[in-house]
């Protein structure tokens, strides 16, 4: 699979699901693997994986491999509340709410994210260089005052800025993550940040970020996608319940960019002070 230039992900992501499928039938044997496949309760976006793991497998050891069709079902992603964002991010030791901090502001894929270096951070200019992954684009994005503040904080004993750039350090974080993450929705008494993972809130940022501008071609250049049709799904995404608002009174232009750089966005003046609003 190396050879053939899948990346280091797809790759431990196979393997997991061989190892998986060998508990249920003898990989030497295609038509076990295709009974096993009806018994194991996966759904089917996750047989269909399995069967193109296996089909690598099985062109590997010269296996005949005929795969049952199976076709995923396509769901929209989960949109946490602003405020739900916010309490995840302040529940975290500094390490984790600064990669969420991150994630937010940027939309970055969790591995982009956690492959960035010191250098890719400009503290003058606010902004970050993504390094791509999926064969995307790279771009360059604002980060918040919060986040510089949080990656300020950090220690700088090596060049990367979450881990040494392995998986297997990073699914060591994402375990620690899930674990806090779950003690704080019981603590604060709401399930649905059990629901909100590092790739929620590429979602989130997307759809806030559409749903604030109309302007599909700025999201589409800030996810670094190439083709539009991966983006058009955050156009379905904004028809939001609820029209409640946090609002916010700047009487400074300190104040004001405070605000901004929180995601309010400007409505009004009325006597000499600045209103904004965010979506709750």
């Amino acid at each position: 699979m190396r050879k053939e230039g899948y990346s280091e992900t797809t790759i431990e992501r196979y393997v997991r699901l061989l190892r998986r499928l060998s508990s249920y039938a003898d990989l030497s044997d295609p038509e076990s693997v295709k009974v096993a496949l009806t018994c194991t309760g996966w759904a089917d976006g996750t047989k269909e994986m399995a069967c193109g793991a296996y089909a690598i497998y099985a062109k590997q050891y010269g296996l005949v491999f005929v795969p049952p069709k199976y076709r995923r079902v396509e769901k929209l992603p989960f949109i946490p509340l602003d405020s739900e964002v916010e309490q995840l991010v302040a529940a975290m030791p500094l390490r984790i709410s600064t990669f969420l901090s991150l994630l937010k502001d940027t939309a970055a894929r969790p591995l982009e994210a956690w492959n960035l270096k010191w250098t890719d951070i400009d503290f003058v200019s606010s902004t970050v260089t993504i390094t791509p992954l999926k064969h995307s684009r790279p771009r360059r994005l604002k980060l918040s005052a919060r986040t510089l503040s949080q990656l300020g904080q950090l220690q700088r004993t090596r060049v990367s800025i979450f881990g040494d750039g392995t998986l297997r350090t990073y699914q060591h974080f994402l375990r620690n993550f899930e674990v806090t993450r779950k003690r704080a929705a019981k603590r604060l008494g709401n399930p649905r940040l059990n629901c909100i993972s590092f790739r929620t809130l590429r979602h989130f940022k997307a759809t806030m970020e559409y749903h604030r501008t109309k302007d599909i071609l700025h999201v589409m250049q800030m996810l670094g996608h190439r083709s539009i049709k991966n983006t058009l799904i955050y156009t379905h995404l904004v028809n939001f319940q609820g029209d409640e608002f946090t609002c916010k009174v700047a009487s400074t232009i300190d104040d004001a960019k405070t605000l901004l750089e929180s995601g309010f966005d400007y409505v009004t003046e009325m006597d000499g002070a600045k209103l904004f609003r965010k979506r709750k």
